[in-house]
């Protein structure tokens, strides 16, 4: 069965960040993520990935004025200044903790104009990220949690991958967000599967852990295998539970 990556801006939010990694391998995933970590100096999360093991796999750019509502800034025109400075400071924390990929926010904009300034920020981010071994990452978020960001389908990124046409910059294949767009995960799985990055899952339509909903995950998870997924799947859900159940569902599918 396939392995699980917990996503530490959803899991374990109640400890800091070193110690939600800690909790994170003693409740048996395999691997880390995270959000937005730069407010935790880079060497405890080094202590904390070498005491356990674990790779932290991805984190995202910083989302901008959140205040003022900003979720992402890579796609929005005259803040490239701003964007950069966000993919500066992701891909400089990612090579000090060995992270292996960072997921560029696009943001809320629409138009050619939008189209253009993330596919300029974009290669600004692969030209960086390259040199360090890191993959850049775009996500399509659904409209009904994200209504206005710039990137909301799959075939939309797809488009943005082929124009950028560059090995450095993958898709970040979210089934909570893709399923609520658009449905058909698995032909979506299959035919997007070159250009898949990682792979993020949460029960439709509640965000929960995937032990119920619309999406039948036990299934899904042992089609995962069948295909040959081989890389921890990101467990990025909202958790409502904080006893010795939180994560009963690890069991389940690995049954």
């Amino acid at each position: 069965m396939p392995t699980y990556s917990a996503n530490l801006g959803f899991l374990f939010t109640e400890l800091d960040l070193p110690d939600a990694i800690r909790a994170a391998r003693k409740a048996g995933f395999a691997a880390v993520e995270c959000h937005w970590p730069y407010d935790t100096p880079t060497d405890q999360v080094n202590v904390a990935l070498s005491e356990t093991g674990l790779r932290m796999l991805g984190l995202n750019t910083r989302r901008g004025n959140v205040e003022a509502g900003d979720n992402g800034l890579a796609a929005i025109p005259g803040r490239e200044a701003e964007a950069r400075a966000a993919i500066d400071e992701a891909i400089d924390y990612a090579a000090a903790i060995g992270c292996g990929a960072v997921h560029v926010m696009a943001g809320f904009a629409s138009g050619d104009a939008a189209h253009a300034t993330f596919l300029g920020n974009l290669r600004y981010a692969v030209e960086r990220a390259t040199l360090h071994g890191i993959t850049v990452l775009i996500e399509p978020l659904n409209r009904h949690d994200a209504p206005g960001y710039f990137l909301n389908t799959s075939q939309q990124a797809k488009g943005i991958i082929d124009e950028v046409a560059s090995d450095g910059l993958k898709l970040m294949f979210d089934c909570y967000h893709i399923q609520i767009q658009e449905g058909d995960l698995t032909r979506r799985l299959q035919a997007l599967r070159p250009i898949i990055g990682h792979i993020q899952f949460a029960s439709v339509p509640d965000r929960g852990k995937p032990n119920h909903g619309e999406v039948d995950y036990r299934w899904l998870f042992q089609w995962f295998d069948a295909q040959g997924f081989t890389q921890p799947l990101g467990a990025e859900y909202k958790e409502t539970e904080t006893g010795d159940n939180r994560f009963d569902w690890l069991q389940l599918h690995a049954q």
